[in-house]
């Protein structure tokens, strides 16, 4: 019997597996964006915004979506994922690498995505270019205008790179061309980043070209674009090229100081390039000034800089094909083991109809033996069954109590809902009713309806965020209080709270400061972490000045974590502090710009930080600001 149950088993298990096979074989069609594929989307934004100024961030960011992509199967996501890793090890000098990945994805990327398909071209021909092989670069650069269209910005970026080109072989003219033409584009597009580039780019062209005033003239223009734009790697690039121009001009002094300031920066940000050409001002700097310690010097750094480059390039290049290879084993692994749990799952189905087959035999025999004692038994099994009963009633009595009293408490928070609605709620509703029956009469101009739109804007902000808390708190009263923990970055949410306040941040010339520990996560519910920041950064916003602060920080300690949001406000007393949390004396006070609520937000706040094993405080001095902190356990076991 066992040998044919294994047997029966096998063949079933053997059947599962074939029509996994055959069923993931099968071509499946494009399904709209599912939630998943719009948080992959949104993860390959943020690591292409960041990659400049933190590329290792950016990997870290870049290599998550990519992960959630291949579990999900999203085309789209793995290629954009590939791209964002090969143009951060490109960023990073990381030429061969950084041409593995861009033409993995080439492979992904869809033909619906032709600007897409067109920036990873050009990043292509910019490794090339990098590489100095200048007739694979141009032919990569070619297709790329041919998938960029009339894009302006795509097309700002082929010119941009072809004047690249140009200038490493010498067609000084061609690059300076090619340059101003991708300028005249990028202006069109607005893109501030590129232009900053090719500022730079013009620097080192007129370098060569022995126009040294021009050269400067660019490079001022580019080192202000590049704080503007965050971009440390041109940064860095034009420091060393104006050390270069002062060697030429045979300013030693300033030579130095540039050549220093952009070997430092390139360093801190890995940019192998601009290290090595820093190197080389320094050492023809000092040889010029006749001191030849520190060319001694700096010669045995450049020895041994290129030497450790060499053999951790060899040994980097194996590490990441294997780990990549790695990835898809044990994605495979993945995909195999959840073969195994439906074939396993098929098993413990039939088992389990065996043991019922088993289980109602077992009923009826019991059944006929238990009607050989019923008559004998009746009177005894009469009163318990009248025992039962009764004890049913009873229960059935109290569930009806618990059930009223239940009714009654969701009664009072309806009616509590109503009336905050109702109150909150009526003022922006009102206004915007009354703006619409004056448009409608024609009483408003245009320059009117905007302005009015401007200041009715804080209202409807602090309605939406008073919905939304209403919504939350009467959620967890309804439905009870639960969480759903997982793995948080605070930086990252630090990311997402600023492009979701980056209105009503401009409006006010608040500056957002993120110093949260990028790559660090936390155990926490992401929902509720989210409305924390959501209320404690929207209060900020709300009782701060024009051109004021609001900075984000996180402080890991042993076994958590303290997250502080500080802002340049009005601040409160120490009597204000004290009722602030408090249920019998929460309030609610009217912000910078006439902003309103219910004062319901910080008491959802400390509800859900201290659901999540936390604690809320803050401090706080009239007139200089308020900081906000809250804490979080960063033992996995609480969770």
């Amino acid at each position: 019997m066992n040998r044919l149950m294994r047997f029966f088993i096998g063949i079933v298990f053997f059947l599962a597996v074939q029509s996994t096979c055959f069923a993931q074989s099968a071509p499946l069609a494009s399904p709209a964006k599912t939630e998943q594929e719009k948080k992959i989307d949104q993860l390959n934004n943020i690591a292409y915004d960041i990659y400049l100024h933190a590329p290792d961030s950016a990997r870290t960011v870049a290599e998550k979506a990519l992960l959630l992509s291949e579990k999900a199967k999203y085309q789209s996501g793995i290629g954009h994922s590939f791209l964002n890793i090969g143009h951060i090890y490109w960023s990073q000098s990381y030429y061969p690498v950084a041409l593995f990945y861009l033409n993995k994805a080439q492979q992904y990327l869809p033909k619906n995505e032709p600007l897409a398909i067109s920036n990873c071209y050009n990043i292509i021909g910019r490794t090339y270019t990098d590489l100095k092989n200048y007739k694979e670069a141009m032919t990569n650069l070619d297709r790329s205008e041919q998938f960029a269209g009339s894009d302006p910005g795509s097309l700002a970026q082929v010119y941009s790179e072809r004047s690249l080109v140009y200038k490493r072989i010498g067609k000084y003219d061609e690059a300076i061309t090619n340059a101003h033409k991708a300028l005249k584009l990028d202006s069109v597009a607005h893109a501030a980043g590129n232009a900053a580039i090719l500022y730079g780019r013009l620097t080192g062209i007129y370098k060569l070209k022995k126009e040294y005033q021009a050269a400067l003239a660019y490079s001022d223009t580019a080192l202000k674009l590049s704080y503007a734009t965050r971009n440390k790697r041109l940064r860095a690039a034009t420091y060393v090229d104006c050390g270069s121009i002062y060697y030429h001009l045979k300013e030693y002094d300033k030579a130095l100081i540039y050549a220093k300031k952009g070997g430092n920066l390139a360093d801190s940000i890995g940019v192998v390039d601009a290290i090595f050409s820093a190197y080389q001002v320094l050492i023809n700097s000092y040889e010029a000034k006749g001191d030849l310690k520190q060319v001694v010097f700096y010669q045995k750094r450049f020895a041994t800089m290129q030497d450790s480059l060499n053999r951790f390039n060899e040994k980097k290049n194996t590490e990441l094909i294997q780990s990549y290879f790695a990835l898809n084993s044990k994605l495979g692994e993945l995909a195999f083991a959840e073969r195994d749990q439906a074939a396993l799952k098929d098993k413990m189905k039939w088992q389990k109809a065996v043991i019922n087959t088993l289980t109602f035999s077992l009923i009826a025999v019991i059944a006929l033996l238990m009607l050989t004692y019923y008559f004998y038994k009746q009177k005894k099994l009469l009163s318990e069954h009248m025992n039962m009963q009764n004890e049913a009633l009873l229960n059935q009595n109290q569930v009806i109590e618990a059930q009223t009293a239940n009714l009654e408490t969701l009664s009072k928070i309806k009616d509590k809902l109503l009336a905050v609605i109702a109150h909150d709620l009526r003022t922006p509703l009102a206004n915007l009713r009354n703006m619409a029956d004056m448009f409608d009469m024609d009483y408003l101009t245009n320059e009117e309806i905007h302005q009015l739109m401007k200041d009715i804007n804080p209202m409807v902000k602090s309605a939406e965020l008073t919905l939304s808390n209403l919504l939350e708190w009467a959620s967890n009263q309804i439905k009870g209080q639960s969480i759903s923990v997982t793995q948080l970055d605070i930086f990252l949410m630090g990311v997402e709270m600023e492009q979701t306040f980056n209105h009503a941040l401009l409006k006010k010339g608040i500056s957002f400061v993120n110093e949260a520990s990028p790559g660090r996560s936390v155990t926490a519910d992401e929902n509720h972490i989210k409305v924390v920041l959501r209320n404690l950064i929207s209060n900020a916003i709300k009782f701060t000045s024009d051109k004021g602060t609001i900075k984000l920080t996180s402080e890991y300690q042993d076994d958590k974590v303290i997250v502080s949001i500080q802002d340049t406000g009005q601040g409160m007393t120490r009597e204000d502090v004290g009722r602030l949390f408090s249920p019998e004396t929460h309030f609610s006070s009217r912000g910078t710009s006439g902003e309103s609520g219910l004062g319901i937000g910080l008491m959802l706040c400390k509800e859900l930080v201290e659901l999540n094993g936390g604690a809320i405080w803050v401090a706080s001095v009239p007139g200089e600001g308020s900081i906000f902190y809250f804490s979080l356990p960063l033992n996995a076991e609480y969770a």
